[in-house]
């Protein structure tokens, strides 16, 4: 038999602990835990930002594959018919449909033959239209035997499957396209309309919808190419929303409309029930939608949007991995540094504490204490050069007091002009901000440090406290924090604009990076920036608020906080998950 080195080509190496030079795939002895290992990339779940598209619309139909999707007609506001084929990264616009209209339905495997029927046309009625896409032109073909709008679809440009729909008035008929003609067959259980659908036209999901009035269906009909059965509903009711899929046992439903507000929510189906899982960047409703479970586009939608994102269940994300506990476990402290070179200082053990440790990668080490103890303070610069300002004292005092880390000792400098808590901070210890407080009420107050002393410049928009920053003193991020935990702000080293939110509330969290590739962390969360956008990745193994971070968003370090105050977590981004041979 061929030794494992004759396969692979290297022995397997004897390692206590985990392995740091192995590479994806390659096994070691791990002569601590005395088992065989391996590791392999962390991928989950995820939207991620696609091209946009030429023309932002809604109640657009659209066909395809993630890679190879087709968007017709919809709203701009006025009826369009305007079609845009999609590569997998860039939206070309080709020829228009014939008739402009809106809410209308389509079918394809691809974007060079694809199928358009149904939706509203300029007069304004209903129409029953059907259009055929050879890659380059579209053809009118055989109407629909019922007009009608607002409709689930499934199949390709020669099988074709519509249901559901407004006609007028909720509907629950199907019909069936075989390439020439479109014929009626066996109706939804349950007429509605604004619902999704997945599949082909002998497997098919209708997914959601809406009966009229207050009732948003979570409501799932399965097709076997005869009748429709009723399944396993959704977690959440809604209508205008996407859907995607290869079968009726392989869906996803993304995005839509109710109660009251688009979604961001994405659901997939197993093909006996459905499952919550990563969510779209941005809610919507009214959206073109494409692709499989695994592999889905949403598109256009809410408010005449021409954002597109594109859905994989294995995308590479981040990972976080246990580090080396703190000497002193505590929360609401200070961190700066990298993952490899961090400090942490400060916070409540359970008392106030001056106590600082320094990380190597591997271990904490104690070293000298700040000048005063102190809580919820903000920080800036890295492990040798640090700044601590502002927290909250033993006496209950908001303080202003600022001290600088030398890498040896701290020595206290000038104070901010504005003593305050729950502070946040970014920069560099001879080029630092401060922004935000918990002084009641929670102030908007910012302060730029020039490594002598503190100026006040303009406001936040949004004041709060328990917020997190990070950056530099002319370009810095600001998000999350109470009340308004969503809020994100940029700082140009002269006035602060909101920009888009956090997917998720969030106080007493910690933030890492910079002003344009960020990472910001608590309990159950962990959201990615990449100066657009927030994206929900991995969370903490260990759920825990109040506590802190340094690092940039691709190589982190999480540490302190509560409960479990001491430990520590690596984060890498794109992770790598460790498995253990089991022989029994």
């Amino acid at each position: 038999m061929a030794t494992y080195k004759e396969v692979n080509g290297t022995a397997v190496q004897n390692y206590a602990g985990t392995y740091p030079g192995a590479v994806e795939g390659e096994l070691w002895y791990n002569s601590t835990a005395t088992t065989f290992q391996f590791q392999y990339g962390a991928t989950a779940a995820a939207w991620a930002t696609g091209g946009s598209l030429n023309t932002a619309r809604q109640y657009l139909g659209s066909a395809g594959i993630q890679t190879a999707a087709l968007a017709f007609g919809g709203s701009v506001p006025a009826k369009t018919a305007i079609t845009e084929s999609y590569n997998g990264t860039n939206w070309t616009e080709v020829n228009d449909l014939n008739t402009a209209r809106t809410q209308l339905g389509g079918t394809a495997a691809t974007n060079t033959a694809a199928l358009a029927f149904g939706g509203y046309d300029p007069s304004p009625a209903l129409t029953g239209a059907t259009e055929n896409w050879n890659g380059t032109n579209w053809t009118e073909v055989n109407d629909l035997t019922t007009a009608r709008s607002y409709m689930g679809t499934a199949g390709t440009n020669t099988a074709a499957l519509g249901f559901g729909g407004y006609g007028p008035g909720r509907t629950a008929i199907t019909e069936l396209w075989n390439g020439t003609n479109w014929t009626e067959v066996n109706d939804l259980n349950v007429a509605r309309n604004s619902l999704a659908g997945a599949g082909t036209q002998t497997s098919a999901l209708a997914i959601g919808g809406d009966t009229g009035g207050p009732n948003i269906y979570t409501l799932t009909e399965s097709w076997n190419g005869t009748n429709w059965t009723a399944v396993t509903a959704m977690n959440s009711g809604r209508y205008r929303l996407g859907g995607a899929g290869s079968d009726n046992t392989s869906a996803l439903g993304f995005g839509g409309y109710g109660p009251g507000v688009p979604l961001a929510l994405t659901e997939t189906w197993n093909g006996s029930s459905w499952t919550e899982t990563a969510d779209l960047a941005t809610g919507r409703q009214s959206l073109g939608s494409a692709g499989t479970n695994t592999a889905a586009l949403a598109f256009g939608g809410n408010g005449l949007s021409a954002a597109t994102e594109e859905f994989s269940t294995t995308t590479a994300v981040g990972a976080w991995s246990t580090g080396g506990d703190l000497n002193t476990g505590r929360n609401g402290l200070a961190g700066v540094g990298t993952q490899t070179a961090a400090l942490a200082f400060g916070g409540y053990a359970p008392s106030y504490t001056a106590i600082t440790e320094s990380y190597d990668g591997t271990t904490w080490t104690e070293v000298n204490d700040m000048n005063t103890a102190k809580v919820t303070m903000g920080e800036a610069g890295i492990q040798t050069a640090a700044l601590g300002f502002g927290g909250n004292t033993a006496a209950d005092v908001n303080s202003a007091l600022t001290e600088t880390w030398n890498g040896t000792n701290w020595t206290e400098v000038n104070d901010l002009n504005t003593g305050r808590r729950k502070i946040a901070g970014a920069g560099t210890n001879t080029a630092a901000l401060a922004f935000g407080s918990g002084t009641p009420p929670p102030r908007q107050q910012t302060e730029s440090w020039n490594g002598t002393n503190w100026t006040n410049v303009n406001n936040m928009n949004t004041g709060r406290q328990s917020l997190a920053g990070c950056g530099t003193n002319t370009a810095a991020l600001a998000f999350g924090g109470s009340p308004s935990g969503a809020v994100t702000e940029l700082w140009n080293g002269t006035n602060w604009t909101e920009v888009n939110d956090l997917n998720t509330a969030m106080s007493e969290l910690a933030g890492i990076g910079t002003q344009t590739a960020a990472l910001a962390f608590l309990s159950a969360n962990t959201e990615t920036w990449n100066g657009t956008n927030w994206t929900a990745t991995t969370v903490l193994n260990t759920p825990r608020g109040d506590l802190a971070g340094s690092g940039t968003n691709t190589v982190g370090l999480a540490f302190g906080g509560q409960p479990s105050g001491a430990l520590t977590e690596e984060w890498n981004d794109p992770g790598t998950i460790t498995k253990t041979i089991t022989t029994s």
